[in-house]
């Protein structure tokens, strides 16, 4: 607490954002249950089918990258990094439902890619923020009897202590502050996110995106954040990166069934997440403006936690970076790549999924009326 009461982003008895966000309010949580609760509105929300999974092993993890930098996607916000002979795990939830509640609350939508055991040591974890979907007591719990150092923003260590993990073995950071951990660097980073376990939410507890750096290596992984013009300032300090991992699912937002533009509709939660093109932008901003390194899409997949249709975020993260011409990997859950080597790119979530509209896409060159037979006119243009 006296950390706290030090810090520069606390102020007025809570943390605060780098810039101001609107938090739901209570008319805003009405409307956002109505929908999230409807029937007919549920069913595109989740996947047609079995979420198909890769088949890594822990004979797979165990073996060194040949770059130096792999990343394996276990679901949602949770990724194993190997790099330079470290390992990082980023919001280890391994539990059942991300919620207070173990008979009630968002459920997996697919089953846990592989056991916790089969991980193999971890040198240190990494908690974005305190919200269930990123840090689960049961993972957490299980982590605690480990060696492995936990690397957390300020305030959050008070969750992990009470949970049975030794205080020496955590690292509580505020925003720009840096840890180094068995020869890596881990920096916390500002975003625009909140917290809160609870019904009363103090704001008591910081949030944080990470920067971590190897000898060779660079990645960074976003939390949760609405967009800000932060992360090019972020990326001047501690970037290019190599990879990065970024938020663009649950963004609360919607489409209007007559909506025909490139621009979403705000929906609940305009300030505390991203869509996909803001995700992209982040990338860019990070990478200094420019398409570099490989943009990893997470928080999406896992839980049914927003009114957008299951495989929205993919499907929109996809056609955004392919116009910008950037690099981007779509591993099933499980599935390892490295960022230096040949990427996933297929669209496996296309065969589980329900239909998916594209109110993103730009409308694409008229074709020429002598061009083509008039009854032939395609009206609803291409990309």
């Amino acid at each position: 607490m006296e950390r706290i009461l030090r810090s520069p982003n606390f102020v007025d008895g809570v943390f605060r954002n780098p810039e101001g966000v609107r938090t739901p309010t209570t008319g805003s949580k009405l409307e956002f249950a109505k929908g999230y609760f409807r029937k007919e509105e549920r069913i595109p929300r989740s996947p047609a089918g079995a979420v198909p999974l890769h088949a890594t092993t822990a004979a797979d993890l165990a073996k060194p990258p040949v770059s130096g930098l792999r990343l394996t996607w276990m679901g949602h916000s949770s990724v194993l990094a190997d790099i330079d002979g470290r390992r990082v795990l980023f919001d280890p939830v391994w539990g059942e439902r991300c919620s207070p509640f173990a008979f009630a609350g968002p459920k997996r939508l697919h089953p846990v890619p592989l056991p916790l055991t089969a991980l193999g040591p971890v040198d240190v974890v990494v908690i974005s923020h305190d919200h269930y979907d990123h840090l689960d007591l049961p993972t957490i719990r299980a982590l605690a009897g480990t060696d492995t150092v936990f690397a957390v923003p300020l305030g959050v260590g008070a969750h992990l202590e009470r949970w049975g993990v030794s205080s020496d073995r955590t690292r509580e950071l505020d925003w720009n502050e840096s840890t180094e951990v068995a020869g890596i660097s881990l920096t916390a980073t500002p975003a625009r996110h909140f917290c809160g376990r609870g019904l009363r939410n103090q704001q008591h507890t910081l949030w944080a995106s990470w920067v971590v750096a190897g000898p060779e290596h660079r990645i960074y992984h976003s939390g949760d954040t609405g967009y800000f013009p932060g992360f090019a300032d972020i990326g001047a300090e501690h970037g290019p990166f190599d990879a990065t991992m970024i938020q663009i699912g649950a963004y609360s937002q919607h489409w209007s069934k007559a909506h025909t533009g490139t621009t979403p509709l705000p929906g609940a939660w305009p300030d505390i997440h991203m869509t996909p093109a803001q995700g992209l932008r982040a990338h860019l901003d990070l990478q200094g403006h420019t398409p570099h390194g490989v943009l990893m899409p997470i928080h999406w997949g896992t839980f049914n936690l927003a009114l957008h249709a299951w495989a929205e975020p993919a499907e929109w993260t996809k056609d955004a970076a392919e116009d910008a011409g950037q690099a981007a990997a779509f591993p099933l859950p499980g599935e390892s790549f490295e960022p230096g080597g040949a990427l996933p790119v297929a669209p496996w979530w296309r065969a589980v999924s329900a239909p998916l509209a594209h109110p993103w896409r730009r409308p694409g060159p008229a074709e020429p009326a002598e061009a083509v037979p008039r009854g032939d006119l395609d009206l609803a243009g291409g990309r």
